[in-house]
């Protein structure tokens, strides 16, 4: 399992956070949010995957921007069709489409995007696509039916630790592929708390959970 550190903006900040050496950070391409990434991405050691978080855009936007920062993958946050998903997994870059949880969930809806995106994102159903701060019912995921890797997003803070471990221990989580981390490790919006972020990561490198 790796970490994604989400919703980048300040360039000193995101080199603090390349430190950590988290597997994804991601960027931010909504104007509505208050993180919208409208700068230049400073240069990343390449094991760290950039991710751009899209809303409903075109793939003409999205490709351009993919370009422009040399993006390793799209997050895709709004209501996308498999066949745009199809079109940016044909550009060579990791997918990732996003569905929103509460308290239920119809898997069903993930079939038509089984073949066209390398990963799902399971986040929080809130008033914003993403970005809201609270989890939603992790017990939603016993029925993934699926096999294809997920990313678990949502609120997830040093204060969710011991249910994530918990989380962790059980069968659902078998597909876990990343943990995505945002708001709840801020100090202002896109403005990461760094000593936060180490001590999240070093807690789930010394359980075994991180590689």
């Amino acid at each position: 399992m790796k970490l994604k550190i989400c919703g980048m903006k300040n360039e000193n900040n995101i080199l603090d956070v390349a430190e950590l050496n988290p597997g994804y950070m991601g960027f931010i391409f909504y104007e509505k949010s208050p993180r919208h990434f409208n700068t230049t991405i400073p240069e990343l050691p390449e094991s760290i995957k950039k991710i751009g978080v899209f809303v409903n855009a075109t793939f003409d936007f999205i490709r351009g921007k993919v370009e422009k920062h040399d993006l390793q993958g799209v997050q895709l946050h709004g209501d996308e069709t498999p066949e745009l998903c199809k079109s940016l997994k044909d550009l060579g870059i990791i997918v990732i489409k996003v569905f929103s949880i509460k308290n239920q969930f119809n898997f069903k809806v993930l079939e038509p995007f089984e073949d066209v995106c390398d990963y799902y994102l399971f986040d929080t159903k809130g008033k914003e696509p993403g970005g809201n701060g609270y989890t939603f019912n992790w017990n939603v995921l016993k029925k993934y039916p699926s096999i294809k890797p997920y990313f678990l997003s949502g609120g997830i803070g040093p204060k969710e630790m011991d249910s994530l471990l918990l989380f962790l221990k059980r069968p659902e989580s078998e597909f876990c592929a990343a943990v995505d981390l945002n708001s709840k490790f801020e100090t202002a919006a896109g403005l990461k708390n760094t000593a936060k972020l180490k001590t999240f990561q070093q807690k789930l490198i010394d359980t075994n959970y991180l590689r």
